[in-house]
């Protein structure tokens, strides 16, 4: 009888619990019934995950596409292979791409800086196929980089087949991917400057020139605060996508919607994630890039102490009001033995929530390089400090 009692009220319990447990999962799924056939919400500093839908579904993304030609490119200008001056002769085939692009002429010339310009704003085809020539040789050459890239990402939904996302059986990647090359690409400062270009101009032709208007195709970047990015995309078969990012107070977002019904919902959607993004997170800075954390002793150097800087820069998600709950761990040797090299890890910063769960790690490096000290060294030290 007692077995009885005690197995109904167990019963009662686990009623109770799994009711409020639907509960809790039927809320964040209605707030959250995004209309598109994949999504994905993240912070762009950590890479946390705050929302997902079908977010490893392989889809194709159309001209969200061009978010890694963007990226090679970028890469490109860091390593000074190419330079936002040089000069791109336009091909037959890149001057040959249908859908949305610059009307460019084979022979004409373009500036790389003027054809990033095209593909950000006015999501240009044919820019994409120049600029992939100019820094790969052929198209072929550069999609190989960009499947290349990312493997080295991590995208393993992803294969591309050619630069601009204009149809190609074969082609696709995932909203997570998406959010993946969309932050890497976030992390080259200078590409802000043409994203974020609502209307402009560009002289276009070869043999009779022209002026052409430029208007963005992410109207978020006219009409959502704090938007920054990044690259919408459309075709048939992948109906309306968009991968946007904006940033305020610190934090910056990415919301990636891929197979929306139509181009004003695809809009609607990644603001609702974004918006919930923002009301309900924020980034706590731990470290700046550089920063000095600390002083480390070094044994038998030519020096004494170095200092210790955060090789990264350090950002945490967070739950707003948890803010000051966030604990970092400095985790140093009392001595390190020299010779060691500049930007040698010596250490590194572990941050946890609340609850003790890790959340964020950046490696400590050495300032600058220290020699072993030789005898002649060591003796002048021992001089320097016998009391006169």
């Amino acid at each position: 009888m007692k077995y009885n009692k005690f197995f109904r009220k167990m019963s009662f319990i686990i009623c109770i619990m799994l009711l409020f447990f639907n509960s809790q999962i039927f809320s964040i799924a209605k707030e959250f019934d995004v209309n598109a056939k994949s999504a994905i919400l993240i912070d762009a500093d950590s890479g946390k995950i705050i929302f997902e839908k079908n977010s490893h579904e392989k889809l194709p993304p159309a001209s969200v596409t061009k978010i890694m030609t963007m990226l090679l490119a970028m890469e490109a200008l860091e390593t000074k292979k190419i330079s936002l001056q040089d000069k791109v002769v336009i091909s037959e085939r890149a001057a040959s791409m249908g859908g949305s692009q610059l009307y460019l002429e084979p022979g004409e010339e373009k500036t790389v800086e003027q054809l990033l310009k095209g593909i950000a704003v006015a999501s240009a085809n044919d820019a994409c196929v120049a600029l992939g020539e100019y820094i790969a040789g052929s198209e072929e050459l550069f999609v190989k980089k960009m499947n290349e890239k990312a493997k080295e990402l991590g995208m393993k939904d992803t294969q591309f087949k050619n630069t601009n996302g204009l149809p190609e059986e074969g082609h696709y990647t995932s909203a997570y991917d998406i959010a993946v090359m969309s932050r890497e690409l976030l992390k080259y400062p200078q590409i802000h400057k043409w994203l974020t270009i609502w209307m402009s101009t560009m002289k276009v032709g070869k043999r009779k020139q022209s002026t052409l208007e430029l208007t963005n195709t992410n109207r978020l970047i006219r009409t959502y605060s704090g938007a920054n990015g990044i690259k919408t995309g459309f075709t048939q078969e992948a109906r309306y996508c968009l991968s946007a990012s904006a940033t305020r107070n610190n934090l910056t977002l990415i919301a990636v919607i891929l197979g929306a019904p139509t181009s004003k919902i695809r809009f609607q959607e990644a603001k609702k994630l974004l918006d919930y993004g923002f009301a309900n997170y924020n980034s706590v800075l731990i470290a700046k890039k550089g920063e000095i954390i600390d002083k480390v002793c070094v044994e038998k150097g030519k020096v004494d102490k170095i200092n210790v800087i955060a090789k990264e820069g350090l950002k945490v998600l967070v739950k707003k009001g948890e803010e000051d709950s966030v604990k970092k761990e400095v985790i140093l040797p009392k001595m390190i033995k020299a010779s060691i090299q500049k930007n040698e890890k010596v250490g590194e910063i572990i941050v946890y929530d609340s609850n003790g769960k890790e959340i964020g790690k950046v490696d400590l490096v050495a300032q600058r390089a220290v020699d072993k000290a030789s005898m002649l060294n060591m003796l002048g030290k021992i001089l320097k400090n016998v009391p006169k």
